[in-house]
């Protein structure tokens, strides 16, 4: 199971994800990498077939910079995603004698940080069709973003769209663990993106961990008032 995210705050946007991939055709599961720089104030994640994600990942590092400068973001993720997508499609053989059935090769798509100076969360799906989520401040592809919709619509009374984008790191890796809690196939580490107007931090393992201190501790102040709920 795949599990990529991104969070709008009030001063940056979060990206996260798991890096747990599951092959349902052979059964087997791995680590890997699944969020990626997209020039200096953005980054990408995907879900689906890793030969499309490979290539997404090949021509959106030699083209990071015309893409988040571009007018418009989505179109120029669009365009350079379709043709791959459709090339792809286009070469999948159905039924490999003496093997397994797989399912048709889907892939999406998911961007965010700031082009020209303003937030942008944007979505490609498998049909190519873009997808803008500035408002909803909130998206998530893979197949676990189900439950990634449901974790983040329980936490948001905390409303993370007005606080600041330290407070969405926090509750990006909380909404990520609680998946891990629950489901056998979301792993980690697990990966955090945090991005303002002037740039994209990719967390490392000892920022991750500083985090998660602080998830802890949101958990812990969390159970005190509940116990002290009916005092």
């Amino acid at each position: 199971m795949t599990v990529v995210l991104a969070l709008k705050c009030a001063d940056g946007v979060v990206m996260a994800s798991d890096s747990q991939i599951t092959d349902p055709v052979r059964e087997l599961s791995y680590p890997a990498q699944k969020l990626h720089p997209l020039g200096k104030t953005a980054a990408w994640g995907g879900s689906g077939s890793r030969a499309v994600l490979h290539d997404l990942e090949q021509v959106f590092g030699n083209e990071a910079e015309a893409i988040v400068e571009a007018p418009d973001v989505g179109r120029a993720l669009q365009d350079r995603v379709l043709p791959l997508l459709e090339h792809h499609y286009a070469t999948f053989i159905k039924d490999v004698p003496g093997g397994k059935p797989g399912a048709t090769p889907s892939t999406y798509v998911l961007a965010a940080g700031y082009s020209n100076g303003q937030p942008f969360i944007v979505d490609i799906d498998p049909h190519g069709l873009i997808g803008h989520h500035e408002v909803t401040g909130f998206q998530a592809v893979g197949s676990g973003a189900p439950m990634a919709q449901q974790a983040h619509a329980l936490l948001t009374h905390f409303r993370m769209a007005e606080r600041s984008v330290d407070y969405g790191v926090v509750a990006a890796l909380r909404v990520l663990d609680a998946l891990d809690a629950s489901s056998p196939s979301v792993g980690g580490p697990m990966d955090i993106c945090r991005i303002t107007a002037q740039s994209a931090q990719h967390l490392d393992e000892e920022a991750v961990a500083e985090v998660r201190r602080r998830v802890e501790r949101w958990v812990e102040l969390e159970r005190r008032a509940l116990d002290e709920l009916f005092d």
